[in-house]
């Protein structure tokens, strides 16, 4: 009866064939409805950032997913998009590498967590921002360079300890710095940019904790939207929903609460890779014919 019961299940669950995607134009229709909570995937399809990036569709019964792994900008990230079991289904055979960092909705946190360790489980909300809406405030932010990465690791390492910005993470993005007494004190940058895409998602803003409460961290941000809304239409960030003052300056600036999220660094459950090796090869084995990876969830 057991046995029985068992084949029973098996006959039930639902089968998913799972792509590489490689079409950039395809790619963007698919995230295009949701390009704010999208935007860094977007950017993705850069020329410049398209070959480091993978795209996997999921398709099935309950409907469709998107996964992506890129390693461009700041380092390995992990974005996905669509329903939690096309996710899954892609995610059983192309989980990643063992780091990254991911950036899902609330109802993907289950799927992910059965193939990863999510470290961080605040709820952020993703603000975005267009040139009509946006306001700048006064103040003087200096653009910064790779030159200057001696005193901006000096600058992130205050509280973390150690910082490892590289000059090319600041010459490739978009960085701004005020200063006080020739002593840089606060900071707004980038996670991505791409003026092909038209989208640049803001980051990496940091005050001095002694200089906290003086509206600088407000005047680096200003700059760098400012920069990069004259190239790129869509300019978003995310923010930690608790963060009620940082909500409150970025509202001041123009931005505008789009959707919530969580953005966190995940690990891998599966140090080495084999069980998703061993899907792939089944996977591709049931989908041989249709030239797709069949999977069942």
């Amino acid at each position: 009866m057991t046995a029985t019961l068992s084949r029973g299940r098996q006959r039930t669950r639902a089968m998913y064939a799972v792509e590489r995607l490689k079409d950039r134009e395809a790619i963007r229709n698919l995230l295009w409805s949701e390009r704010a909570y999208a935007a860094y995937a977007l950017a993705q399809l850069d020329p410049g950032l398209f070959r480091l990036s993978e795209w996997f569709a999921a398709s099935g019964p309950d409907g469709a997913g998107l996964v992506l792994h890129s390693r461009g900008g700041l380092g390995r990230a992990l974005f996905v998009l669509g329903h939690p079991t096309a996710i899954e289904a892609a995610l059983s055979l192309h989980p990643g590498p063992r780091f990254s960092f991911g950036s899902l909705r609330a109802e993907h946190r289950r799927s992910l967590e059965r193939f990863f360790v999510c470290t961080r489980p605040q709820t952020m909300l993703r603000m975005s921002v267009t040139n009509p809406g946006f306001k700048r405030v006064v103040g003087e932010a200096v653009r910064l360079t790779g030159r200057d990465i001696a005193a901006i690791n000096r600058l992130y390492a205050t509280e973390s300890g150690s910082s490892a910005y590289h000059a090319r993470h600041i010459d490739e993005g978009v960085y701004y710095g005020v200063s006080v007494n020739n002593l840089l004190v606060s900071i707004a940058g980038t996670h991505v940019v791409s003026p092909s895409e038209g989208v640049a998602v803001v980051g990496n803003v940091f005050t001095h904790p002694l200089y906290r409460g003086q509206a600088l961290a407000t005047i680096a941000t200003s700059a760098v939207t400012a920069d990069l809304i004259e190239r790129c239409p869509l300019v978003v960030l995310t923010v930690e929903s608790e963060n009620h003052p940082a909500v409150a300056v970025y509202h001041r600036l123009g931005y505008e609460t789009q959707c919530t999220l969580h953005e966190t660094p995940i690990i891998r459950r599966e140090p080495v890779g084999a069980l998703s090796l061993y899907r792939r090869l089944t996977a591709g084995w049931r989908g041989r014919s249709e030239g797709k990876e069949l999977v069942s969830r």
